[in-house]
């Protein structure tokens, strides 16, 4: 597995991501080969070649349309899309999340919500290659960890459909809350909202280069003709581990006025919300009172969610917040055929080989009552055919 750090000087965007991509070693015949299974035939024709950006050698991508093709289409119409072709489990995972984003931001930005989305920005086929694109090359690569540094947006106004609007967009910089940006260097739209979707989604914020150790260089080239390089620099990192390292956000309340019963109602609309873990802890708070300490694991960007409910769920007047690094391993979901019915299994690897196989709970519970055995019996049946499957890679 591999780790990138795109560093974004002259900004980037879903072409130059997959241009430097391709530099990195992804074959242009392989890309061209999975995109067609996304079934879009006679809309865009591909450009891959090398160029030359102020003394940089750089691979440019663009996709060329077909005019013939220019409806727009809603972000459901994207996703039957992704959903129908004969794409990996994965790469459809990986752009139908990045799709989300952008429809989320751009539906805030117009006051709607996504199913009544119609925009170009998702629409156009020029975002589904660029989104899905990156998508196959990442999996090709095997990129695990993505981290991004030097986001410039350049400056400036830009013209749509709506008229003129400033840089960085609207809906990049929604997307893109949280992030350090830099104006600059150009005047000109350095960030597009696909590249900024991508970044949000897929990418860890607050990494810096100079911790970044790095094997291999490679660059996407951009469209315009700037003063400096307009390129996206790639770090590269080849490495066999198998663990990840993600910064959380981790959330405590000492709560002593409160019902129990409160606690689950509240974990479980954290657990819908994003949270990563919940979990309370029995403690010993001022003149002697049992209270119980609300615990909250959860990313960045779910940082506002999470506090709204413990806020509006609990009797906590306040809460410690700080950063955490969790060490975690690569894992998939597999859905196995028992005996008594489909379970879910959650698979987890470690350097390529199996660690552990866990059964879904519910899933097995649901099917030992319906069913009338043992949930055990369920549980024993669904990890070995679950254990049968990973080691044989099926």
């Amino acid at each position: 597995m591999k780790a990138i750090y795109l560093d974004c000087f002259s900004g980037v965007s879903g072409n130059m991501l997959i241009g430097a991509l391709l530099d990195a070693g992804v074959p242009g015949e392989y890309l061209e080969s999975q995109l067609k299974k996304l079934r879009l035939p006679d809309e865009y024709s591909l450009l891959i070649e090398n160029t030359n950006k102020n003394g940089v050698n750089a691979t440019y991508f663009n996709v060329v349309l077909c005019k013939a093709h220019s409806a727009h289409r809603t972000l459901s119409d994207i996703q039957e899309i992704i959903i129908k072709s004969l794409l990996s489990e994965n790469v459809q995972d990986t752009a139908l999340s990045v799709f989300s984003s952008l429809a989320e931001a751009e539906a805030k930005i117009h006051g709607t919500d996504t199913k009544s989305v119609h925009f170009h920005e998702v629409g156009a086929v020029d975002a589904i290659i660029d989104i899905v694109g990156a998508a196959i090359c990442l999996e090709y690569l095997d990129i695990k960890n993505i981290f991004v540094g030097n986001l410039h947006t350049g400056t400036g106004f830009i013209n749509c459909e709506h008229g003129q609007l400033p840089v960085p967009a609207p809906a990049t910089a929604e997307l893109l809350k949280g992030f350090e940006l830099k104006s600059g260097p150009a005047e000109k739209e350095l960030i597009t909202p696909t590249g900024a979707a991508i970044i949000k989604t897929l990418a860890k914020k607050g990494s810096v280069l100079q911790n970044f150790s790095y094997d291999k260089i490679a660059y996407g080239a951009g469209t315009w003709d700037l003063p400096h390089p307009n390129v996206l620099r790639v770090y590269i990192k080849e490495t066999c581990e198998s663990t990840s390292i993600d910064k959380l956000i981790l959330l405590e309340a000492n709560i002593d006025d409160m019902s129990p019963q409160i606690f689950s109602y509240a974990s479980e609309k954290l657990f819908d919300a994003g949270a990563l873990d919940v979990w309370v802890t029995p403690i010993m708070m001022k003149k002697n009172r049992p209270g119980q300490m609300l615990s909250v694991l959860a990313k960045e960007n779910d940082y506002t969610t999470v506090c709204d409910i413990v806020f509006s769920e609990t009797t906590t007047l306040g809460m410690r917040v700080s950063e955490t690094d969790r060490v975690a391993l690569d894992r998939e979901i597999k859905v196995v055929s028992t005996a008594y019915g489909l379970v879910h299994c959650k698979v987890a690897r470690y350097k390529g080989k199996v660690s552990n196989i866990s059964a879904e709970y519910d899933d097995c519970r649901q099917l030992a009552a319906k069913k009338s055995v043992p949930i055990r019996e369920v549980q024993h049946e669904a990890l070995r055919i679950a254990y049968y499957l990973a080691e044989n890679n099926k």
